[in-house]
Parts: structure tokens; C-alpha cells; sequence
């Protein structure tokens, strides 16, 4: 893995990423070449020339990824890698002649896109296709060893299984104490731990995870002190998931764990840029937006009775209570007789129009009010009600631990996890919002409202 902006990425991918992006570059100088002539013909000695090159590249880019491209889940067949492909370039397309339309000066010559396009097809199917090849054969991965085997390990060995691209291929495990549970898996189990060290040399193992459920008495020091001292490096098996999957473990971890964790640093330079780049996004987003909830505005109150805007309390930093606005999208009586419940898919209580905004996420733009006056950033844990968290911090552990930032319209739990409306989707969400807390940067809020966007145009997520 390497870290940037810290966030971890596999290294294999990252160089995928922009092997990828080279290529593109490649196929609109092969296709200026094609259109324009030579390299002495006299077209480099346009000073624009590679800003030009680099726009198609960067539009290029940003499409595939917002169509899913990047994600191998998704374009698991070349047959939905073409069709993705294609919807890509097509949106690409249109971006830059908008682009192109606004700044005339940065268009390149006539025809050069459409020729990039067969160059880019050629280049990117045939780039995937080796990548793919080495994802089969899972090559240049890290090859580790788990010591222990208990439910620890499951988790580690569940999320491998989810992530095709993880980087990382398991060699074996050790269990290390009666009653770990055999996982049924078809990776080999090597009961010695006295032959540790031979045991990393003969398998080649990159690194030594150790996913003890109790280490309390069970850890075998010596044999992992050995194995450290020869330059095998070993991780714990929280912080190994924590690296892996974007978001901390809480059932696994103690208190102690966090207090000498690296991370949840909040400097004042740091609260005020988060500030002012969250009120900077909050008025822009209004402005543009506009239209948008005067439309909205008026939908509602055509669609049924009562206000178009609605408060609600909620929990922000430090425990203080808010109001939160929101359009609303369910009718006036919706807990009138129930009091505080979840919303849950496909709730009788949302009006019609709501049902529209809520999946649309247009609701959420009075929120961006909250921002401006200061009782939410704009990126951060997803502010819930008091009723549900004096219910969550008895059963949850480190929940109210959430509430050392301020809430967001949007965060990493928001844009990573799938709406749920229950006690174990808190849990799962906590998991998102502490790894925020302990890492979030300027850099990450900003990589979240990329997502964010990402996620309202094809309308996941929502409820």
C-alpha cells in the first residue's frame, strides 16, 4: 500500500491509474501527429499545446472514473468494460465541447478528439486487459502471513475476498490459541509457530499480520521479535484493516488502541481552512443550486399540505444540540403517533414529491444553511437525532466519539456505505466516521465531495 493525502492505495493500482492516464496522453499526441503532421511540423511550438493535451487527458480521466471504470466489481466483463467505455467517451465528449465552447482557445485542432478516441480504445482495452491478467495471476501482490485465526482474521479474510485489487495474497495462517475458530478457507494452516522464521523465508512472506482475537499471554514475542529483527515487517491486525478497508474496526479494538494511534490531529490551521473551504463549498452550492429549490419549493407545496421546510434536532459537535433544515419529504403527522422511528426504504410516510428529492438527495440542500452559520461543515459524520443516540451510545462502542468534529451534509460513512436505518448500520457507519476523524484533511473533504457528486448524478445511496 502507499499512502497519499492519507488515504492508502495498492501500488499496482496506483500505477494503473496513471499508466492509464499516460496512455491517454499518448493517444491525443499519436492522434496530433496523425492530424497535424510531424513533430517538426510546427504544432509543439503552440504555447498552450500541452495544457491542451493534458485538458483531454484530465476530462478523459475524470469520465472513467465517474462511470465506474476504476471500479473492478463493476466492469468484471470486457463486454460491460466496452459499453462503460463507450458511455465515457461519449460524456467526455460533450464535457469538452462545453469546455471548448467557453474557451475557444483551448481547442487543439479539428478532428484530433475523434481520432484520440480510436488510439485511446486501442490503448486502454489493451492496458486493461494485461491488468487484468495480472489480477488473475495475482502478481506483484504482497504475500502475507496471519497469525492467528480467529474472527479477526475472518474479517481480514472477508474483506481480501471483497477486494479483487487489494494487492495482497494470504500464504497461510498460524492459529495460536484453543478455540480459534478454523476458517473455511483453502489457504494453508501451519500449526508451529516456533518455525515462524523459517517459515516467512521458505514462503516469501512480505509481511506478518498478527489477527489474534486475545494476545494477552498468547502473543509469541520471541518468534515475531526474530522475524522483525531480520526485516520482516509486522503489523497489527486492527491496523491492517483499518489500511485495507478505510474504516476501524470498533469491536476489535480497545481504548488504548486510539489513544497511541497516529492521526486525529486538529490544529487551528487545519479548523480554519476546513472552515472556510466548507463555507466557500456551502455558498457556492446555493448559488448554484437555486433553481433547483425554488423548483423543489414549489413542488412540495403543490404536492401536499404543510411547510416546505422543516427543523429537526439534532446532535453536533460536542454534544450540542442544533436545528437541522431540510425540504420536507414526508407528511406533516409522519410521527405523530409512532414518535421517533428509522426511515426505511420505501416508508409510506414520504410524500411523492419527497420520494423524488430524497433519491435525487435535494433534501439535503437546505443543510448547506447549517453550514454557513456554523452548526455543521460540510463534510463530516452525518448528524443524528438525540432519541437515536442516547439509544446507540449504550449498545455501540467509541459512539460518542463522533461527535468530537462537526456533522456534514456529506462524509466517508455517507459516500462508502449504503443508507441503513438500524443499530448495525450505525455500527458499520461508526467504523467509516472514526477512520474520518482520525485522517480528514482539506484533501480528503475534497476527495469526498468528488465522490458526493459522483453519487447524486447515478442516484446511489439513497433513501
Amino acid at each position: 500500500m502507499i499512502k497519499i493525502f492519507n488515504q492508502y492505495y495498492p501500488i499496482r493500482n496506483v500505477l494503473f491509474v496513471v499508466g492509464e492516464g499516460g496512455l491517454i496522453f499518448l493517444s491525443v499526441i499519436l492522434a496530433a501527429i496523425v492530424r497535424l503532421g510531424g513533430l517538426d511540423d510546427g504544432w509543439l511550438g503552440d504555447n498552450l499545446i500541452w495544457s491542451k493535451i493534458f485538458l483531454i487527458t484530465l476530462v478523459c480521466q475524470v469520465s472513467l472514473y465517474y462511470f465506474d471504470l476504476y471500479d473492478l466489481k463493476v466492469t468484471d466483463t470486457f463486454l460491460e468494460l466496452g459499453i462503460r467505455l463507450l458511455h465515457a467517451l461519449g460524456v467526455a465528449s460533450i464535457g469538452l465541447a462545453v469546455i471548448y465552447y467557453i474557451f475557444p482557445q483551448l481547442i487543439m485542432g479539428r478532428g484530433i478528439f475523434f481520432i484520440t478516441l480510436a488510439f485511446l480504445v486501442l490503448l486502454v482495452t489493451s492496458w486493461r486487459f494485461i491488468y487484468n491478467l495480472i489480477l488473475r495471476k495475482n502478481m506483484f501482490a504482497q504475500r502475507l502471513l496471519l497469525v492467528g485465526n480467529g474472527r479477526l482474521a475472518a474479517d481480514i479474510l472477508a474483506e481480501l475476498e471483497d477486494k479483487l485489487d487489494s494487492g495482497y495474497k494470504i500464504v497461510g495462517l498460524v492459529p495460536m490459541a484453543r478455540g480459534e475458530r478454523t476458517s473455511q478457507t483453502e489457504i494453508p494452516i501451519f500449526e508451529n509457530i516456533q518455525d515462524l522464521k523459517r517459515l516467512v523465508e521458505e514462503e516469501k512472506v512480505d509481511k506478518i499480520v498478527v489477527s489474534m482475537d486475545e494476545r494477552r499471554g498468547a502473543l509469541p514475542v520471541a518468534e515475531l521479535l526474530d522475524c522483525r529483527m531480520n526485516g520482516t515487517p509486522v503489523i497489527e491486525g486492527e491496523t491492517f484493516y483499518e489500511i485495507l478497508t478505510g474504516k476501524i474496526l470498533v469491536e476489535k479494538i480497545n481504548p488504548s488502541w486510539l489513544i497511541f494511534s497516529e492521526g486525529f490531529k486538529k490544529t487551528p490551521l487545519h479548523r480554519v481552512t476546513k472552515r472556510l473551504v466548507g463555507f466557500a463549498l456551502a455558498s457556492i452550492g446555493l448559488l448554484i443550486t437555486a433553481p433547483v429549490i425554488l423548483i423543489t419549493a414549489i413542488a412540495i407545496k403543490l404536492d401536499s399540505r404543510g411547510p416546505v421546510f422543516f427543523k429537526q434536532e439534532r446532535i453536533g459537535e460536542n454534544g450540542r444540540i442544533f436545528k437541522v433544515y431540510k425540504f420536507r419529504s414526508m407528511r406533516t403527522d409522519a410521527e405523530l403517533n409512532s414518535g421517533p422511528v428509522w426511515a426505511q426504504e420505501d416508508d409510506p410516510r414520504i410524500t411523492r414529491v419527497g420520494r423524488i428529492i430524497r433519491n435525487l438527495r435535494i433534501d439535503e440542500i437546505p443543510q448547506m444553511w447549517n453550514v454557513l452559520k456554523g452548526n455543521m461543515s460540510f463534510v463530516g459524520p452525518r448528524p443524528e437525532r438525540p432519541h437515536f443516540v442516547n439509544e446507540l451510545r449504550k449498545s455501540v462502542p467509541y459512539y460518542d466519539q463522533r461527535h468530537t468534529v462537526k456533522p456534514g451534509i456529506t462524509g466517508w460513512a455517507q459516500v462508502l456505505y449504503p443508507y441503513g436505518a438500524s443499530e448495525d448500520d450505525a455500527l458499520q457507519k461508526l467504523k467509516y466516521d472514526l477512520y474520518y476523524i482520525k485522517h480528514m484533511s482539506v484533501v480528503m473533504d475534497l476527495l469526498i465531495v468528488v465522490k458526493t457528486i459522483k453519487i447524486v448524478l447515478f442516484g446511489r445511496g439513497s433513501r
